[in-house]
């Protein structure tokens, strides 16, 4: 995508939409205190990248906003409808679509059933016309032809789109079932330099192709995902959110905490966990 492209797709972020509130959310697991009291506002058009130590309850968001796991304390609202309960104990107003680590695809079925998976059990769509929709998705994650191959046979790199060509798939004639939040969750994790690239410019295209999604937050260690896909970032360490800026201020920002983690130091407020 080139630079025209993006300022083009971020030109309407001040004319947004709240999505996405949580209030005073709080996560423990046993005596250790994940999350505490957390607020935070996802808005439409964000490219939000969570950032911090490992450990520090990043994808335990994610989780929460998907539904997949609930919080201890606090509300989490969806375009402004109190959530009770998981995913399944309700319909959200607006989709979420989530891309996990390690891409969470199923062994036993081809790349095209996997993408085509919510379509075969939530929708009365004949086989013909998901088969159509699978390959449109494949084509746009530039995959075209492999549906008819296994997980084990694509690259890891490979295996991450296939999970982006699932996140993104709807049945047209369901506007509802149109996600309008993707969650990624390290989705460059363990890639090569270049085949993270790829991906990098993948969750870009996505944002700005209207058979994409134009909202996500991500979670991510890796420097480059965090500058070629951020837009908004915040800092989560000790259970809150301890700064907010736009991707600029990564580099001006004094405040402690990130310029330890930008710069690799073992010196600063983070603790250190020493290996075993």
């Amino acid at each position: 995508m080139n630079n025209c492209e993006l300022e083009k797709c971020r030109s309407n972020y001040n004319q947004r939409e709240l999505l996405i509130q949580l209030k005073g959310v709080s996560k423990a697991f046993g005596n250790n205190v994940i999350l505490d009291k957390v607020d935070l506002n996802i808005y439409q058009g964000d490219a939000l990248v969570i950032i911090g130590p490992s450990g520090t309850g990043k994808s335990t968001i994610l989780r929460i906003i998907a539904g997949l796991l609930p919080p201890d304390t606090g509300e989490i609202y969806i375009k402004g409808q109190k959530r009770t309960g998981l995913i399944e104990d309700g319909d959200d107003p607006i989709g979420i679509s989530m891309v996990f680590q390690q891409a969470a695809l199923f062994d036993s079925l081809t790349v095209g059933e996997n993408v085509a998976f919510s379509l075969y059990q939530h929708s009365d769509l004949s086989r013909e016309e998901i088969q159509q929709l699978v390959a449109a998705k494949l084509e746009m994650v530039g995959l075209a032809n492999t549906c008819d191959r296994y997980p084990a046979e694509l690259s890891g790199g490979m295996r991450k789109r296939v999970s982006f060509a699932r996140a993104v798939i709807s049945n047209p004639k369901d506007i509802d079932s149109k996600p309008e939040v993707i969650l990624y969750d390290e989705p460059t994790a363990g890639l090569d330099p270049i085949a993270s690239t790829v991906i990098e410019d993948l969750v870009r295209q996505l944002q700005c192709t209207p058979q994409g999604c134009g909202t996500y937050i991500m979670v991510s260690h890796q420097d480059s995902t965090i500058r070629r896909t951020a837009d908004r970032v915040i800092f989560l360490y000790g259970g809150n959110i301890q700064w907010e800026g736009n991707i600029e201020e990564i580099d001006t920002t004094d405040n402690p905490l990130v310029r330890q983690f930008f710069n690799a130091s073992t010196e600063g407020p983070i603790r250190v966990i020493d290996p075993i």
